[in-house]
């Protein structure tokens, strides 16, 4: 227990003080799953095989299928015809833009994850900006804290989610069903609270520019039929669980689907668009976090936190949400998940009804990213452009630094964490009720 505890925190503290040492995170998560092995084969509580079985290819297949799926509807041109066509609808209402823009940023983080989804939609919302003369750190700021937001609706939005999801078998449905309120209420939340921090740049009078040439579609046959294959997987979703699939069948099925029938797709080309280093670090952490629950420290750290839970359940999960985000706000979230998912399930063997700590779990590390400019991959990607554009343009003003992210997406985290903790207490019952009332 010792040993493997010793490692988890070595690697956990390589992974979070990554920007320090300059080593990227899945560096230290495939060094600290190899030392897990070699630790484990050496005092018999692990061993190679083991460590395969400890990896939940649900999460790394279904992650790697959503993502060439995007990699071959970003060449199309569709997400940025969809952009421009919400400039052009909005008519120079701006609290509309941000609406609107925000709108389609969450439904889209509704099935792929948040990174993507700002990847697509930040250089875009740049040019929209420009286009219309008015500053871009309103409508920058709200696609990320909108997309971490949106994300944790459903099963497939957020990479932790996946993660809660595989380990305590909750599907599609279920996940949406005790999600989806809670999160439209937070997501209200985020824009009525940026309409207010941002209520200067909001009442500005901008420009007027025509985007109805960038509307067009460079691929339509492959936009059209990308946006059908996902609603086909959408239906799979939400029958996958009495079909008897993971989640990831229902991937790969609309993969498969989608090559064959846009033939002209170079398999290369979209495969080569797979984030390895991201699927690398789940698989190493995956590894690591294997090698402590064989050791049962897990299962020892349980023993702590039963009695807590026991004793006041809706007082623990709120603790729980609370703890999630602020951690996921100063470091990683996924780690943090993946230790947290055996103790979960340590506590469910134990007999304690843990079906509201999922769910708080899952509040806490998608909600929680808000909470600093580093909270989430999304962030750091939205935050990177703004210094982009300040710099190109030589105007500091553009850019989204700490202060400002604490000034207005560290108090939008705040206000999501009370009405999903408000949220929490008013339903608990609902959000208590056992995942697999059959079981």
């Amino acid at each position: 227990m010792l040993v493997s505890a010793s490692i988890m925190a070595l690697t956990f503290l390589g992974i979070f003080t990554e920007g320090v040492h300059g080593f990227h995170r899945t560096k230290f998560a495939m060094l600290g799953a190899g030392a897990m092995i070699f630790a484990g084969q050496w005092f018999g509580f692990y061993s190679p095989s083991l460590a395969l079985k400890a990896v939940d290819w649900n999460v790394v297949f279904l992650l790697g299928a959503m993502m060439t799926i995007v990699g071959i509807m970003i060449p199309t041109g569709g997400f940025q015809a969809l952009a421009y066509r919400i400039a052009d609808y909005s008519r120079g209402k701006l609290f509309l833009l941000m609406v609107l823009l925000g709108t389609a940023v969450t439904v889209i983080s509704l099935l792929l994850d948040n990174v993507t989804t700002v990847v697509i939609f930040g250089p875009l919302i740049v040019l929209i900006c420009q286009a219309l003369n008015i500053s871009p750190i309103p409508y920058l700021l709200a696609a990320a804290l909108l997309s971490d937001t949106g994300g944790v609706a459903t099963l497939v939005g957020d990479p932790p989610n996946l993660m809660i999801g595989s380990a305590a078998h909750i599907d599609f449905n279920t996940f949406f069903m005790r999600m989806g309120g809670i999160v439209f209420a937070a997501w209200l939340a985020i824009l009525y609270a940026l309409k207010f921090f941002f209520r200067q740049e909001l009442s500005v009078t901008p420009d007027t520019p025509d985007f109805t040439e960038q509307e067009t579609i460079k691929d339509p046959q492959t936009w059209n039929v990308s946006l059908w294959i996902l609603g086909f997987m959408v239906i799979l979703f939400i029958f996958h669980h009495d079909l008897g699939w993971n989640a990831w069948v229902v991937a790969a099925i609309g993969l498969t689907l989608l090559v064959f029938i846009a033939h002209h797709i170079d398999l290369d080309e979209s495969f080569g668009s797979l984030e390895m280093t991201l699927l690398i670090f789940f698989v190493s952490l995956f590894i690591l976090v294997g090698g402590v629950e064989r050791s049962h420290f897990l299962e020892y750290i349980g023993t702590f936190i039963k009695p807590f839970v026991a004793s006041d359940l809706l007082l623990a999960s709120i603790v729980l949400m609370w703890v999630a985000a602020i951690l996921s706000a100063l470091i990683d979230n996924i780690p943090f998940t993946a230790a947290m998912v055996p103790i979960l399930l340590g506590l469910e063997a134990q007999g304690i009804n843990v079906a509201p700590l999922w769910w708080s779990l899952a509040i806490g590390v998608g909600m929680g990213g808000n909470g600093t400019h580093l909270g989430s991959t999304a962030n750091v990607f939205i935050v990177t452009l703004s210094e982009r554009i300040a710099k190109e343009n030589n105007n500091p003003d553009l850019a989204i630094t700490p202060g400002v992210w604490i000034k207005k997406g560290t108090p939008a985290m705040i206000l999501t964490l009370l009405v999903s903790s408000l949220g929490m207490s008013l339903f608990f019952d609902f959000f208590a009720a056992p995942i697999h009332p059959h079981k």
